[in-house]
């Protein structure tokens, strides 16, 4: 008896972390991508976590407003199976019972909204010609409610020294590194404490 109560409960833990993430509105999510840049992404850094977007509901279903080729709109399952090993980590405010009420949320998707389309910012220049994954995510919620989520840094605050980081940065720029453009990193909205982790896995 106690030895199938013991499968039983970890058959529930199985299907536990097996079910669907639960997620609302305004929750923004990081991964580890797979994309060419990502080992130098991490490594100037010093995190894991390479990638991220902001979780939107479309026809019920969740969605990530990302920077990826051009900034639009993917599957919560698809977006999360494209990240290494599945892993998924999902933030919210920690006010977010507070801040994010239905006025706010429409902001938060007419600002998401007027991004889309958007190229992907190879460069990481802080204009809006262009955008990056964490450039996205932060300027939507800055110009949105006025929420500055993780400090701006300048590219010459990042880990540079790194053999993958210096190649990245002779083929995007050459001779000429613009080390004070101002950057948010995805490490520096991770860490942020303005931001709780809701979910996982």
């Amino acid at each position: 008896m106690k030895t199938l109560t013991g499968l039983v409960l970890s058959g529930a833990c199985i299907t536990a972390l097996a079910a669907p993430l639960t997620v609302q509105d305004g929750d923004i999510v990081f991964q580890t991508s797979r994309s060419a840049q990502s080992v130098a992404v991490q490594r100037a850094t010093g995190s894991k976590y390479s990638h991220m977007g902001m979780v939107f509901m479309r026809g019920g279903k969740p969605y990530v407003l990302e920077a990826a080729g051009k900034v639009g709109y993917t599957p919560l399952a698809t977006w999360t199976a494209r990240g290494v090993g599945g892993h998924i980590v999902v933030k919210r405010l920690r006010d977010a019972d507070r801040v994010l009420t239905p006025a706010a949320l429409k902001k938060l998707a007419q600002q998401g909204q007027a991004l889309v389309g958007r190229p992907y910012d190879l460069t990481f220049e802080w204009s809006d010609e262009r955008i990056y994954c964490s450039e996205l995510v932060w300027k939507v919620y800055q110009r949105a409610l006025g929420v500055t989520i993780g400090e701006q840094q300048r590219i010459k605050d990042f880990k540079l020294d790194d053999p993958a980081v210096q190649q990245k940065m002779k083929e995007r720029y050459g001779d000429k590194v613009p080390m004070n453009e101002p950057v948010v990193s995805p490490v520096a909205m991770f860490d942020s404490p303005q931001l709780v982790t809701v979910a996982q896995r």
